[in-house]
């Protein structure tokens, strides 16, 4: 196991799971090979560690099994600012990651951010970070951190955020035309990746399903910028 200390950046050697307990019970996310992370307590609590990923500022908990699948960084990890305009002009390649992910085999996972199998805001954060942007994990950070417009005045990349009036769940990207595409779970969705049409006379009990939960859509405006902790 390498030696680990609380003033150091590591790199992950390979995709890691990620907990939402100490226990490791349940997947909170997941961290790509390559993504940086900070140690948060050097004291393991039951079978992990207590972590914060550095591009997103994400707290989870790290087995201890996978210490080892950790490497000192070279360099501390610096956000790239970018600004609406260069956002802009990435929106489609930012569509095209989602679509290509819609093609491969998949299914909904609660914490997934790694191909192929994404939760909903999973998929947001890792199409956009495939353009150097990133997001915040979830989807009411996300919704959180996104500039506020109409239904009217949407434009395709802009994201559509669902859920009760306390709070948004769920998260979907605006193709065009009121069209969307998300990655839904099974006792309200596809089990995965597709498309649906924001309005309540389609018919289809899924699209119906989730407009009746719209909150609120919103536009991106720039990247995340880790404030550390």
């Amino acid at each position: 196991m390498i030696n680990l200390s609380t003033n150091s950046e590591y790199k992950c050697r390979v995709d890691l799971d990620l907990y939402s307990s100490p226990s490791c019970e349940g997947l909170a996310t997941q961290a790509a090979s390559g993504r940086q992370l900070r140690i948060r307590s050097l004291t393991p609590t039951e079978q992990a560690i207590s972590v914060r990923l550095c591009e997103d500022d994400y707290v989870a908990w790290l087995k201890l099994a996978d210490v080892e699948q950790l490497e000192l960084a070279i360099d501390t990890y610096q956000a790239i600012e970018i600004d609406r305009s260069k956002i802009a002009t990435r929106i489609s390649q930012i569509i095209v990651f989602t679509q290509a992910a819609m093609q491969v085999p998949n299914y909904y996972l609660w914490g997934g951010t790694v191909a192929p199998n994404y939760d909903c805001s999973g998929l947001m954060q890792a199409a956009f970070e495939s353009q150097g942007i990133w997001l915040p994990r979830d989807s009411y950070q996300q919704e959180a951190f996104v500039e506020r417009v109409s239904i009217e005045n949407m434009v395709p990349g802009d994201l559509i955020f669902f859920g009760t009036p306390a709070k948004t769940d769920h998260v979907a990207l605006h193709l065009g035309d009121l069209r969307y595409i998300h990655s839904s779970g099974v006792q309200m969705g596809r089990n995965g990746i597709g498309i649906d049409i924001l309005s309540d006379r389609t018919g289809d009990p899924i699209g119906c399903g989730y407009y009746a939960k719209l909150r609120c859509c919103g536009r991106v405006m720039s990247g995340f910028q880790s404030i550390g902790s």
